[in-house]
Formats: structure tokens, sequence, C-alpha cells
């Protein structure tokens, strides 16, 4: 479990890298080498309090699962996120630091490359569905729910206990502000 959370925050990294823009401040050496390193310190630090809360907000709604089986049933369920992680290696050869960057000159200049550039991002939105649907099952898997839109609720919880104070703090301070 410890080796897939791993690989999942790698690719975690580089997706942040990339949404991001990075590579407009960061060479790519830099990029992947934060991914790299930095990457499975993420993944593992996100799973183990994503279980934790997970756990916690499914006992909320009835739930049976423990932090461990919580974590099991998230590893297992990032096996296809971490199969798209691999499509980064085709991207990396065809575009280059251009993941990475708000500019796309080669990309704009060669519109073949723009066929398997979309081909891989299908795959990777296939993939990333495929992984959620995945961990709304495992979950309702380990905490007996019998519905996997009990395990996607039970989700939307856990992100609501770290999404709703953050957001009153931000409002609040805007106000005081």
């Amino acid at each position: 479990m410890v080796l897939f959370a791993c690989l999942s925050g790698i690719g975690e990294t580089l997706d942040r890298a990339s949404m991001r823009d990075l590579g407009d401040r960061l060479p790519l050496p830099a990029i992947i080498t934060v991914a790299v390193i930095l990457g499975p310190i993420g993944g593992l630090i996100g799973v183990w309090i994503g279980a934790w809360l997970v756990a916690i907000t499914g006992k909320w709604m009835g739930g049976r699962g423990t932090s461990e089986t919580v974590r099991t049933a998230l590893t297992w369920a990032s096996i296809p996120s971490i199969v798209a992680s691999i499509l980064w290696i085709p991207q990396l050869l065809l575009l280059r630091e251009e993941l990475f960057t708000s500019e796309t000159p080669r990309l704009e200049s060669n519109p073949g490359l723009i066929v398997p550039v979309l081909a891989l991002s299908l795959v990777e939105i296939v993939l990333a569905i495929w992984s959620f649907v995945l961990m709304c099952n495992t979950i309702a898997e380990v905490q007996s729910f019998g519905s996997a839109w009990r395990g996607f609720f039970n989700l939307l919880l856990a992100g609501a206990v770290v999404f709703v104070p953050i957001m009153a703090l931000v409002f609040a301070a805007v106000a005081l502000g």
C-alpha cells in the first residue's frame, strides 16, 4: 500500500505542476525532481489523513471502516490513477517542458501533436473517472454501506469537514479586511 500511495503522490504532484504552469517559474528537471522527492511524501500524508477523515465521517453515517481499512480502500482505488501517471512519459517525450507552461509554441506550431496529446488526455480522463468510481465502491465496501452512493457521500462529507472551516476563515478574513 505504501508503494501505491507514493506512486499516486508523484502523479498528483505532476498534475498540480501542470495545472499551475509551474514550468513558467521552474525548469523541467526541477519539476521532475520535486515530483519524485515530494510527491511520495504528499501521497503518504494524503492517504493517511484522508483515511482518518473518511473513517471518522463514515462512522457518523453508520459505517464500520477503520482508518486502516479505509486507507487500504483509498490506495487500491488509486491504481487507475497510477496507470494514468505512466502516460506522463509519452507526454513528456512529445511536449517536454510545455506540459508545465502557460505557452505551448511546440504544440501550436505542430498540429500533428494534437491528436496524440488529445488521445492521451482522453485516456487520463477515463482512468480518473474509473479511479473515482472505484473509490466510491471501495469506501462503501469497507464501511459496509451496500451502496457506492453512500461511499460517495462519505467522501463528500470528509471533504466538507476540511473545506467548510477553511472557507469560513477565508470569508471572515475578507469581511474583517
